[in-house]
């Protein structure tokens, strides 16, 4: 039986990894699969797109975007050669954030806060 998919652009996602050490990770929904079993039971999705999407651009490359939520919390995505796609958009109500271009959001600043940084390296080392 196939799995189920239902975060944001899972249907718009047959790209290939564009580094070679991370080649067993065949697309985004593969990712998709280890993170599911990484993140928290508590929280699965909440509060880590910021470490989802820059891993996930060390893997597929592209560019990561986002958006300011109500509350002022950051929600990031992934858009690798035109494909958008967000790997934690469950954690959202319906049309809590437009999925544009507009925002691109750089790694520099979010993984210069140190909980972000060492969500990401946890999920990076797994």
């Amino acid at each position: 039986m196939e799995r189920e998919y239902k975060f944001y652009g899972w249907k718009d996602t047959d790209i290939k990894p564009v580094n070679e050490e991370y080649a067993i990770i065949g697309n985004p929904r593969v990712l998709y699969d280890v993170l599911t079993e990484i993140w928290s039971k508590e929280s699965k999705t909440v509060d880590r797109s910021l470490a989802t999407a820059f891993v996930t651009q060390d893997i597929f490359g592209g560019n990561v975007y986002g958006g300011v939520l109500d509350g002022g919390d950051y929600h990031c995505y992934n858009v690798v050669d035109g494909h958008v796609f967000d790997l934690t958009s469950e954690q959202l109500l319906d049309g809590a954030l437009t999925y544009d271009t507009e925002h691109e959001q750089l790694r520099e600043e979010h993984l210069s806060r140190k909980e972000i940084y060492d969500y990401y390296i946890f999920l990076k080392d797994e």
